[in-house]
């Protein structure tokens, strides 16, 4: 391997530790801490075991946390009563509804029923807006931490030829603006895109969120360029893997994050991050 990891994992530790002296400086000050609330409708077991980290990042971090947990028949006006109910709740900076939600509820309506302030998803279509604009408030968790590991790591991204890989409200959508913020030149590629082996193959910067295991050929890499892969999948033997085949990808790389402790604990340090944000922000601090 040629590539130099770029270890997601001690980036966010280090994200999350800061967060933590931030809040613990806030306490001291006989301040409340800022407080995230998540609600879970149903009992997805990848959900749950999300909403689990998510909380215990907030308690390490010395925040208050709540989680409220709703049955899988709850319906959308229960689910709408129960975020109006903490867009008004001042011990609360920052909700998100954990998705998927059940098929009786839609997902945008409830997104869209939270609070532009408290949108640490940042899903909003307000606060998407924002970072269309380039004036970005709270932004997309996952393609936030991957501008924060690019930082991190001196990586100089302008003028770059990036491929996004994915067209999700998620990551691909939000993660174009944010590199377009970073004076890159950037294509964003997905299920439909013609010739998807060549778009990559000249691209200095890959962000890979696909969500289909190894589907980004490491023969494909461009020698140097800089791979990022946001792919968290489940082979039947029990692997972990991304969107990209990870061992000729590295071979060619000159940056790469594994699969996993690449972007995915900068995920949960990014959440953490906006709310606080958000704290900050409906506190005037």
């Amino acid at each position: 391997m040629t590539a130099r990891l770029i270890d997601g994992k001690a980036i966010a530790q280090a994200l999350r530790e800061d967060i933590r002296t931030q809040v613990s400086a806030l306490r001291a000050q006989g301040r409340r801490a800022p407080g995230l609330a998540v609600i879970l409708v149903g009992a997805d077991a990848a959900s749950q075991i999300y909403v689990r980290h998510k909380h215990q990042a907030c308690e390490a971090a010395g925040m208050h946390s709540v989680v409220h947990l709703m049955s899988a028949d709850s319906t959308q006006e229960q689910v709408l009563a129960a975020v109006h109910a903490l867009n008004q709740d001042d011990t609360i900076d920052g909700i998100l509804v954990q998705l998927p939600v059940p098929a009786q509820i839609s997902g945008k309506a409830v997104i869209d029923a939270i609070a532009v302030a408290k949108d640490v998803d940042g899903f909003n279509p307000e606060n998407l807006g924002l970072l269309a604009q380039r004036t970005p408030r709270l932004r997309p968790c996952t393609p936030y931490g991957v501008i924060k590991m690019l930082e991190h790591e001196k990586i100089d991204v302008r003028g770059m030829d990036a491929v996004v890989i994915g067209q999700s409200n998620i990551v691909g959508r939000p993660m174009a603006l944010e590199l377009l913020m970073k004076s890159c030149t950037v294509t964003i590629c997905h299920s439909q895109t013609k010739d998807l082996p060549g778009h990559v193959a000249r691209a200095d910067l890959i962000v890979a969120g696909i969500g289909k295991p190894e589907f980004v050929r490491g023969e494909w890499i461009k020698p140097g360029a800089v791979v990022i892969d946001v792919g968290l999948n489940r082979l039947e033997s029990g692997k972990i893997v991304g969107d990209v085949a990870f061992k000729v990808a590295a071979e060619r790389a000159a940056y790469i994050t594994p699969v996993p402790g690449g972007v995915g604990p900068m995920t949960i340090a990014m959440l953490m991050q906006n709310t606080l944000e958000a704290y900050q922000h409906r506190t005037r601090t």
